[in-house]
């Protein structure tokens, strides 16, 4: 049993389920001032059984890319995907008398992760299978537990907030998320190219991958600080342009000998451990918080 619990979290992802629960957070105090903890734990539920159903249709692709804990999911996929979908729809009958309008966006964002994950679309096509789309798919997914459950609760802005506050973070969020995306293509790249899925590394190879990736990172950081400059958006949102800084640094080095499953997952908790970092020092009232 104890071994059994870690690889129970580690298939479902656990570093993207806690980057995700972390990122509606973080998002959903700048945006309402209030700490939405039942929230984020929706978030953390709704991205962990997005990441195990599609662990149960990515066996090829994990095999190929060697991720951990594929044999585990390839002896127990019918078991996790039964659990999944009854743990899925018994979480929605009876979190919605709470949530309201955010069980819409959850229904959304899987039906997203069905089409992104399963063949359901004509041909037998999934999402994740097109150029373009499947990195984008994924974004939204993000965009929808991290801001749009925040802000489908319908609370007034704090002071410092606006629209345009909220638009210019989405964008820089967008960015900096598809440069993530784009990483994970990198350290999957043998496996999705059997599979056929047409990431920008298996259509432009890694050269062409790494400048996307490059473009994504600055431009995030570019986007993040100009709406700052303009007074669109406070220093407490301007300073997470750290983030994509230091992800450019460790990725660089990743890069330089060959990109791992334990990189990606070395990144994400970066991120993780960035935004606990953030709270801490918001906490604590240090140098710079509360502007």
């Amino acid at each position: 049993m104890a071994k059994g619990i870690p690889t129970i979290l580690s298939i479902g992802r656990l570093h993207i389920t806690a980057i995700a629960a972390l990122g509606t957070f973080t998002f959903g105090w700048l945006f309402t001032g209030q700490y939405l903890w039942g929230l984020a734990g929706v978030s953390a539920l709704d991205w962990y059984l997005v990441n195990i159903l599609n662990r149960v249709v990515d066996l090829k692709e994990d095999q190929a890319n060697a991720i951990a804990g594929t044999d585990f999911v390839a002896r127990h996929h019918r078991g996790i995907r039964r659990g999944g979908f009854f743990v899925l729809g018994l979480s929605l009958a009876l979190l919605h008398p709470f949530l309201g309008l955010v069980t819409v966006l959850r229904v959304a964002g899987h039906v997203l992760g069905l089409a992104y994950n399963w063949p359901l679309l004509p041909g037998g096509r999934r999402i994740k299978q097109l150029y373009f789309w499947k990195n984008t798919a994924s974004a939204m997914g993000f965009l929808i537990t991290v801001f749009g459950y925040p802000l489908a609760l319908c609370l007034p802005f704090p002071p410092g907030i606006s629209w345009v506050t909220v638009v210019a973070s989405m964008l820089f969020f967008t960015l900096f998320e598809l440069s993530y995306e784009v990483i994970y293509d990198l350290r999957d790249e043998v496996g999705d190219r059997a599979a056929g899925v047409r990431t920008y590394p298996v259509v432009h190879g890694e050269s062409g991958a790494v400048r996307i990736v490059d473009g994504l990172i600055l431009s995030s950081v570019a986007v993040l600080l100009l709406a700052w400059g303009f007074g669109q958006v406070p220093w407490r949102i301007a300073v997470m342009a750290v983030a994509p800084m230091a992800q450019m640094v460790i990725y660089k080095r990743a890069l330089a000998r060959g990109i791992t499953s334990q990189d990606c997952v070395r990144i994400t908790w970066l991120g993780v451990g960035l935004l606990v970092v953030y709270h801490l020092w918001e906490v604590a009232g240090l140098p710079g918080s509360g502007g």
